[in-house]
């Protein structure tokens, strides 16, 4: 931690002496007085401050609050590189090594059958422009370079200059976007993380698997460690309530993709092929390499001829050049020369491995070639699986449409008329006789929307037959609430496609409450169409169903959401298990507490036993993912935590213990989870609770932050609403007010109402479950304020329903404190508390701040000459305070 410090201290210096040279000296007296804890609770900015001064100060402290994350994440990064132990180095902490050693022999067993699957999204919760990201990114490699121990005097005094330039920069660049990102924009932000360090975290990872692995074996093993992760995407894919979302958006995010998986596979290649210089005569190539060679040289007479004159004498060197040159015609579409898939990439590199392998030269087989076939295995040439969504909703509208025309006609399906098209819309049978018969009528003209739907499932279908069936395959149903709304999905395509090729693995996603407890029936009554028994058979009876945390959490309270995904998830076991099913369960997380975040390692060994079986596929977004790939070494420690936990997560001493615990904490389980949600639903269902959110936070104008492409409400819906609100902003409002409502209620009087205090303790050391909902209860604790939480509250004029949520929050507190044996929030738990309580005075700063901007707001109107500039005020308030809370949505 003194490293840290020293950090900090070099950055706020470096930082004040930028606001000086610009002649903002008065700013940095305010930031110390924000930060000196005697004085941090003055909300009093010494007056005259008006818009401009506020705005002023909310910039300083929303440039220090991104410095004090950014040393935080260098130290992070630093302790895993020099691996002292802070950060990592056990099973508690997700290393690799210690877990491998802990599972034992069996490990390389169930590595072989692992995948690990993050699917990256574009939901709006990343406060920070990309010039931001970009301008910290530059900061840390100098300071990076200031902390080496091996730099000098001279090499610290250019790194102090150009942090000096950055920070000078960064204090100049608007936090706020002039414009809202379209979906183009999203996919340029997420590709930028894997040139960054998604593709050089990768081969790491897999050594340190590897490393792990080797130490466990007890002579020579044959058996290779294959690629354990897949990357999803839904940046571009994701279509539910954003209209900018198209098929020429899908189609044109996947050339995207490919354009930057096949550049980096080239340029790898030809990166490995200048290092493979050994010749012939020592290292004789293979009689089938010699044979690949001879063709290459007949089917690419000019450019081989090139390539053997550059490399005279090395055949292997020669071979991974023609790959190269292979690749760059693959990303031209030169089909000629064109490889056909990965698979065919991959049997290239397998030839000069094996070669190699042959001639005596393992070191070489499996160095970075082995690298490359890693790559090429998780990538492909489509980056990642972009996968489609949509609402439940769309689809019945486009097919009433669609069977009103077939009514219109005075057609048939399946021998039997459609008087009804809202009804056959909602009918399975119907729909499962459309998908498995096709459609009875020619394509009539239709409306824009129910084309887009259909045009969807077509570009589906052509980018499987251009960047292969991986691809693009997942069509993800949000809102799942019964069979119909599964096949409707295979009815659209059969209409959209006909008889042409297309892989369509339909994915139920199941997100409130009744949906999560009625999942099982649901896939019961799917799985009895014909339709779907075809499908599973091709698929080798593999089935996907993704839970939604957030909106579960909105619908029933963070405690009951909880337990209800548990025990819906035993529910998901028993059916796949009857059935013969392969399942994979999709955990829609969000980044914040209040939509299922929290550590991850821990939420995924307190899975219940079954539901990961080697497979754990999870949604990553906003600024999570900013904060799990900001470092290639935390990207590293990021795929180590996860990979140890799927490891851990079915070992038996895990399951023993875990099975044990669940058993016998069912019970209060139960309680918990029936108290928690009618503490909950009674709040919800008191009437203004969606206003009162509204006036009490800046709700209304969080859309004009413009942090995504997708609108921040559902429809045309005013927002004030629990039916219309996202979930998104919905928390990102409740962190604003610091009442981080979304992320505890209700749990306090669920805790206590248990009179046995002492079995509620045993069942959080004991119960994963319960465990990691308290830890998450707590950390939201930590960072509310409860006076702020009530002057908030009291702008909405409700003083019972201010009174009822303060007292659920002390409720709460107490309860955990008690349940978790403490006496303050995160006591057990000193790095987290640490870095809440660095960043706590400048974050209750601008709270009060914030709440200034808001009266002001409240007298003079955003829309007035007067008022225009507090709405701009109020907005960097809200994007400094989100770098400060950094799970606010």
């Amino acid at each position: 931690m003194r490293h840290l410090a020293k950090d900090l201290d070099l950055l706020t210096e470096l930082h004040e002496q930028v606001l000086q040279e610009a002649g903002q000296g008065d700013l940095v007296e305010v930031l110390r007085r924000f930060q000196d804890p005697d004085g941090s609770d003055d909300g009093d900015l010494a007056p005259p401050r008006g818009p401009d001064q506020v705005a002023a100060v909310s910039r300083a402290a929303t440039v220090r609050l991104h410095l004090t994350n950014l040393a935080d994440e260098r130290h992070r990064a630093r302790s895993l590189r020099t691996e002292d132990g802070e950060h990592g180095g056990s099973v508690d902490t997700g290393d690799v090594g210690p877990t491998v050693g802990s599972v034992g022999p069996q490990a390389r067993d169930r590595f072989a059958r692992m995948c690990l699957h993050p699917v990256l999204t574009a939901h709006p919760t990343e406060a920070r422009r990309r010039a931001v990201t970009t301008a910290l990114r530059r900061l840390a490699e100098q300071l990076d370079r200031h902390a080496d121990p091996t730099s000098g005097p001279t090499e610290r005094a250019f790194a102090r200059r150009r942090m000096l330039e950055d920070i000078d920069i960064l204090h100049r660049t608007s936090t706020l976007r002039t414009t809202r990102p379209q979906p183009v924009d999203e996919v340029s932000t997420v590709l930028s993380i894997f040139d960054t360090t998604v593709f050089r975290a990768l081969p790491r990872f897999q050594r340190a698997v590897e490393a792990a692995l080797a130490a466990q074996d007890e002579g020579p093993v044959d058996q290779e460690l294959p690629s354990l992760v897949r990357y999803g995407s839904w940046v571009g894919g994701d279509r539910d309530g954003n209209p900018h979302v198209t098929a020429e958006v899908t189609r044109a995010t996947m050339e995207a993709q490919a354009g930057v998986a096949l550049r980096t596979l080239q340029a790898n290649v030809e990166r490995v092929a200048r290092s493979l210089t050994m010749d012939e005569e020592g290292t004789p190539p293979s009689a089938a390499l010699r044979e690949a060679l001879a063709n290459d040289a007949v089917a690419l007479p000019g450019d081989f001829a090139g390539i053997a004159k550059d490399s005279p004498s090395e055949p292997h060197r020669q071979k991974l050049l023609v790959v190269a040159h292979r690749l760059e015609a693959t990303a031209q579409g030169a089909a000629s020369t064109a490889y056909t898939d990965p698979e065919e990439l991959l049997a290239d590199l397998a030839l000069v491995r094996t070669s190699l392998r042959d001639a005596g030269d393992r070191r070489a087989a499996d160095g970075e070639l082995l690298h490359l076939v890693w790559l090429v295995q998780t990538f492909g040439f489509h980056l990642a699986e972009l996968e489609v969504r949509q609402h439940s909703g769309v689809h019945v509208q486009a097919l009433v449409e669609l069977l009103g025309h077939v009514r219109a006609h005075g057609a048939t399906v399946d021998g039997r008329p459609v008087d009804e098209p809202e009804r056959a819309a909602r009918d399975p049978q119907v729909l499962d006789a459309l998908a498995r018969h096709g459609w009875p009528i020619a394509l009539p003209e239709l409306s824009p929307a129910t084309r887009e739907v259909l045009d969807t499932l077509r570009v589906m279908s052509w980018l499987q037959q251009r960047w292969g069936v991986r691809c693009c395959g997942r069509y993800i149903v949000s809102f799942s609430q019964g069979a119909d709304h599964l096949v409707a999905v295979r009815a659209l395509a059969r209409l959209a496609v006909g008889d042409r090729p297309l892989r369509l693995d339909v994915v139920p996603l199941f997100e409130t409450g009744e949906d999560l407890r009625a999942a099982g029936s649901t896939l019961e009554e799917w799985l009895a169409l014909p339709s779907t028994r075809s499908w599973l058979e091709e698929r080798d009876r593999r089935v996907e169903v993704m839970m939604g945390y957030s909106d579960s959490a909105k619908d029933i309270g963070p405690a009951a959401a909880t337990l209800t995904l548990h025990r819906s998830q035993q529910q998901l076991v028993s059916w796949a298990s009857r059935h013969d099913v392969e399942l994979t369960i999709f955990h829609g997380r969000g980044g914040s507490l209040g939509r299922g975040g929290g550590p991850l390692h821990r939420a995924i060994t307190a899975q219940p036993t079954g539901s990961v079986d080697g497979r754990f596929k999870v949604t990553e977004q906003g600024e999570v993912i900013y904060a799990r790939y900001a470092d290639v070494r935390l990207a590293q420690q990021h795929l180590e935590r996860m990979a140890s936990a799927v490891l851990l997560a079915d070992s038996p001493d895990v399951v023993r213990r875990r099975e044990r615990a669940g058993e016998r904490h069912a019970a209060l389980g139960e309680r918990l989870e029936l108290a928690s949600r009618t503490a909950y639903r009674a709040l919800m269902d008191t009437g203004g609770i969606a206003d009162l959110v509204a006036e009490a936070s800046p709700l209304d104008v969080l859309g004009d932050l413009r942090l995504g492409s997708r609108p921040a409400r559902r429809g045309a819906g005013s927002g004030r609403s629990l039916a219309d609100l996202r979930a998104i902003p919905w928390v990102f409002a409740w962190s604003m007010t610091r009442v981080n409502l979304p992320g505890w209620y209700g749990l306090g009087t669920a805790l206590a109402a248990e009179t046995d205090r002492d079995a509620l303790r045993a069942a959080y050391r004991e119960w994963p479950v319960l465990s990691s909902m308290l830890d998450v209860a707590e950390m939201s604790l930590a960072k509310s304020h409860e006076e702020l939480a009530g002057e908030f509250l009291d702008r909405a004029g409700r003083p019972e329903l201010t009174a009822t949520i303060l007292a659920e929050m002390r409720r709460t507190r107490e309860q955990v404190l008690d349940v978790l044996g403490q006496t303050t929030l995160l006591e057990h738990k000193p790095h987290l508390r640490t870095a809440v309580e660095r960043r706590q005075p400048l974050i209750d700063a601008l709270s009060r701040v914030q709440l200034r901007c808001l009266e002001e707001l409240d007298a003079t109107g955003a829309d007035t000459e007067e008022g225009r500039p507090w709405h701009r005020a109020l907005l960097l308030t809200i994007s400094g305070m989100a770098a400060g809370l950094q799970n606010t949505g």
